[in-house]
């Protein structure tokens, strides 16, 4: 059974989506708002896929806020799923890398958990089938990583540890890869998908999902919501898809 990882921080303004706000028509209230939306959707995935999900937050103090992280959390969250059902953990380590590989390392090492799978509400599209799908790849191989455009990666699962000292580096799917083969674990690998992080994300996720909605797919429930009381329009050009208002 794989513990799933929800990497989270509580919604503000001033930490969530802001290169979005920076780049995009959203003001940051509104990336604050498609922030919630996101982690809502990948809770309600980690949860339906059976294993527990385990929700690791950044503490106020390592934010900049004057605020209750997990309080914070845990009320945003009551109306998706019983936040007694949820484990609560703060994030320890001064980089991203550093707290992925600490959680994942005390989950394996410490915890004896079966394998761990790190998420990211950034990872737009991913649903409860590609959690199943790198829990059935981690029987053969002890690494499952979910790439996104532009080499990153929105989703990963270990079975056993790995040297994670800065193992997201650009490009992270390489970086992960490198790190997995030079423990002499095997890799496997999962179907690409949008990480939300620029204004082209956006543009990609806002079609996707419309386009998805069109024709009766199935799409983030929360996320499509956002979508839908949006008034954002996707337009193609020379240099591909930009978003406006």
């Amino acid at each position: 059974m794989t513990t799933v990882v929800v990497l989270a921080d509580p919604p503000r303004p001033v930490t969530a989506l802001s290169t979005l706000a920076e780049t995009t028509p959203l003001s940051a209230s509104e990336a604050a708002d498609l922030y919630t939306a996101l982690l809502k959707d990948t809770v309600l995935a980690a949860d339906r896929s059976g294993g527990e999900t385990l929700v690791n937050y950044r503490p106020a103090d390592a934010l900049g806020i004057d605020a209750d992280a997990e309080a914070e959390l845990r009320e945003l969250l009551s109306d998706v799923l019983d936040p007694e059902s949820i484990r609560f953990e703060p994030q320890v380590g001064e980089t991203f890398a550093g707290r992925v590989g600490n959680t994942a390392t005390h989950l394996l090492e410490t915890e004896g958990v079966g394998s761990v799978g790190i998420a990211r509400p950034e990872a737009a599209l991913l649903a409860r089938t590609d959690i199943d799908s790198a829990a059935m790849k981690l029987r053969s191989a002890p690494v499952v990583l979910g790439s996104a455009p532009g080499g990153r990666v929105g989703y990963a699962a270990f079975g056993e540890p790995i040297d994670f000292t800065n193992c997201y580096a650009p490009p992270a799917i390489g970086t992960l890869t490198d790190r997995a083969v030079d423990a002499g674990l095997g890799v496997d690998f999962l179907e690409t998908k949008p990480y939300l992080e620029t204004a082209a994300d956006l543009a990609e996720v806002v079609l996707a999902v419309r386009t998805r909605r069109r024709a009766d797919a199935i799409v983030p429930p929360h996320l499509a919501a956002w979508i839908d009381g949006s008034d954002l329009v996707v337009s193609a050009g020379d240099g591909g898809l930009s978003i406006d208002r």
